[in-house]
């Protein structure tokens, strides 16, 4: 009972919210004779498949918890053990787990993620500790070096190993585990939770996914240690830069590495400014409201800052510490860093980033963030001038918080004609220009410059010259609009940087031509297809026995543009239409003629082909009385003979005691007086012969008798 009760979960797993099903019921080990009766047990289990359900749809939950998503991982170090003490119930995305096609819905259930860089190759072991009895664990590694965390759910190469054994307690990855994936399977099973160590490579990233199959809200302690990799930084972290954008109240710091927010005092106890001893009133962790480390601080001082030059300093705060990295190095106390306070001005535009061809949209970068409220929506703070009219119709920035380093100009079309313009500013229908961070209006009147090329068009010409082994194509291009680079793929293996370039071609067959060009601004793509239709071939079909006296059909399949056709048919006969009928004298013995075909194209190019046929002196069937197999090249064979004009022939030869000894259904294959690899002797036998006419669509019969002499 208790197995199919754990069988259970490989039929839900197809369910929603499914990956494994845990159920442990907590039920006497004896059973009644009444318990086990089917019907109990059906109604027994569909009681538990509804509890089960229920359960299960309930916690169908997004995680949203920090930790519980690839972006919001947990970063951890080799040298602490990590604990979690609950595990929210949650899920957001089904899971490819390598090697493991049973059906089971593998999912992010009740997740939390661990992400750590590896500092020394090695191998990596780990232990997850269940604090509870009864507790399954699974777990994922992926290396995600230079993608998207998120990447996981969709990109399949990223999974180093795993473990999704339903076995409880601790699990990981030792010395003892096995060197595969463990899939899905009942307590019962008790497969082995550990798999084999993966080696992990310096520099780079690894997410470590740690799912609580089991329902409850009960943690674990994750623990790194036993392997050779080493995912330890022993670097301590350092200031890197610091600006005071405005009012030289507020400082921005930038760390060389990332800190953990927990070390971070809001109270700004671990910063002051020299001269002056001016202390920090709070500090803030950018982006540390959704994640757990950063390398961004903005540092609020009591005083402002005039313009002049300062000293950031680093001290223990009120937490006992600096800032701290994930493995808890503290930026030293003796750091310090120099930063500038700049009187306040206007921050004009500082640049634009180089326009491609055919621009409809204009980027402009500033050196310090621009109020996004500021920017008119509708373009009319910006206005362009130059060689032709051209419209704004809408600006609008990256923004962040309300902040862009950059704004993008609309423009009504592209611009395809060569022109010299500039992008001015102007007060626009907000009644200003833009304002920066610190409130302060960029001047009317500032301006940049830039040039634009006309677009380019990679058509192109040719003209095709047949030839009778080699065809010549000549290529040409106008150049119009100042192209200045052309790059030809001729097809054949041939490519040319010619303006003008010549194909030269051996197989007579569609070519497939592509140009680039460009005039060092503009670049445009043509790509054509060339017949070239003068391909020749002399061929043709005719039957390879004949009949004397009987007209044959020559049927010509030679290819070519324009053919003219020369036949010569080995007795002096001559033709010259494409398909033409001949006939044979007859002759004392079977003759073998040479039939030669030349045909001439349209340009005067030939092509010749050889075919050989037979004529029989007759058709007239029939069977010799003696052979000899001595393989001297003469009656060593018995078959039909003149079959010609037979179909659905059959040849049978008995001996002495009605064995039969050969058969064929073709009149050109015959006995060569053998049985196997064993020669007959010398005697008579028996031959039965059965054909159709072809002409009078008669069955006929013949039979007789042949001596093999030897």
């Amino acid at each position: 009972m208790l197995k199919s009760i754990y069988r259970l979960k490989k039929n839900l797993n197809s369910l929603p919210n499914f990956h494994k099903l845990a159920v442990k019921p907590k039920l006497p080990v004896y059973i009644s004779d009444v318990e086990t009766s089917p019907l109990f047990m059906m109604k027994r289990l569909l009681i538990i498949i509804v509890f089960i359900l229920i359960l299960k749809l309930g916690y169908a939950q997004t995680c949203t918890t920090p930790g519980q998503t690839p972006s919001t991982a947990f970063p951890v170090c080799g040298t602490s053990v990590f604990q979690q003490t609950t595990v929210p119930v949650c899920q957001t995305h089904n899971l490819f787990v390598p090697g493991c096609n049973d059906g089971a819905l593998y999912a992010d259930k009740n997740p939390f993620w661990y992400k750590f860089t590896c500092y020394q190759s090695g191998s990596l072991a780990f232990v997850i500790a269940p604090l509870g009895a009864n507790e399954d664990y699974d777990w994922q590694l992926y290396d995600i070096t230079g993608h998207n965390p998120d990447d996981v759910f969709t990109d399949q190469t990223l999974v180093i190993t795993g473990n999704w054994a339903g076995t409880y307690g601790n699990t990981g990855a030792s010395a003892t585990g096995v060197n595969f994936i463990q899939c899905s399977s009942d307590p019962a099973d008790n497969k082995n939770p550990f798999s084999a160590m993966p080696n992990l490579i310096v520099g780079h990233t690894y997410l470590l996914l740690v799912s609580h199959f089991t329902d409850t809200q009960s943690g674990y302690n994750l623990s790194f240690n036993g392997g050779t990799a080493v995912i330890t930084d022993t670097t301590p972290p350092k200031m890197k830069t610091a600006e005071a954008p405005c009012h030289g109240d507020i400082i921005r710091l930038k760390l060389k590495k990332k800190i953990k927010c927990s070390s971070i005092s809001g109270n700004g106890s671990e910063f002051f400014v020299t001269p002056g001893n001016i202390a920090a009133t709070s500090t803030i962790g950018i982006g540390c409201s959704g994640g757990f480390d950063t390398d961004s601080v903005e540092i609020h001082l009591n005083n402002i800052l005039p313009p002049g030059t300062f000293v950031l300093n680093i001290k223990n705060g009120n937490d006992g510490n600096t800032l701290l990295d994930v493995c808890d190095n503290a930026i030293p106390t003796t750091d310090t860093l120099h930063f500038t306070v700049y009187p306040i001005f206007p921050t004009p535009i500082d640049s634009l980033v180089p326009v491609q061809c055919a621009p409809n949209q204009l980027k402009l970068i500033f050196k310090k963030p621009m109020q996004c409220s500021s920017i008119a929506a509708n373009g009319s703070d910006f206005r362009v001038v130059g060689t032709y009219p051209v419209t704004v119709i809408s600006a609008a920035g990256n923004c962040d918080n309300n902040l862009t380093k950059e704004i993008i100009v609309t423009l009504s079309q592209p611009l395809q004609v060569a022109g010299s313009f500039s992008i001015l500013l102007q007060t626009g229908s907000d009644s200003n220009t833009i304002l920066d961070e610190c409130g302060e209006q960029t001047p009317a009147g500032s301006s940049l410059p830039f040039n634009v090329k006309d677009t380019v068009n990679a058509d192109f010409n040719y003209i095709k010259r047949y030839g009778c082994s080699i065809d010549t194509v000549y290529f040409s291009h106008n150049g119009a609009n100042g192209v200045t680079s052309w790059k030809w793929n001729l097809d054949e293996g041939q490519n040319s940087i010619l303006q003008n370039p010549t194909g030269y071609y051996r197989s007579f067959s569609s070519k497939n031509i592509q140009l680039i060009v460009t005039n060092g601004f503009c670049s445009d793509t043509s790509t054509k297809v060339i017949p070239l239709s003068n391909f020749l071939k002399a061929d043709f079909t005719v039957p390879l026995d004949n009949c004397p006296k009987e007209p044959i059909k020559f049927m010509s399949v030679s290819q070519g543009i324009g053919l003219r056709y020369n036949w010569s048919f080995g007795d002096g006969g001559i033709a010259t239409i494409d398909s033409p009928t001949h006939v044979y004298q007859a002759a004392f013995n079977t003759t073998t003629f040479t039939v030669r075909l030349v045909v001439t194209d349209s340009i005067g190019c030939t092509s010749t082909i050889l075919k050989m046929i037979k004529v029989y002196s007759s058709c007239q069937v029939y069977v010799p009385n003696a052979f000899t197999p001595n393989n001297d090249g003469l009656n060593d064979l018995l078959h039909p003979l003149n079959g010609v004009k037979t179909e659905n022939l059959s040849f049978r030869v008995y001996n002495r005691w009605g064995q039969l000894v050969f058969q064929s259904n073709d009149w050109h294959r015959g006995w060569n007086g053998l049985i196997g690899d064993k020669p007959q002797p010398t005697g008579v036998y028996v031959w039965f012969l059965t054909y159709t006419d072809v002409d009078t669509k008669e069955r006929r019969q013949q039979k007789g008798t042949v001596t093999l002499i030897r």
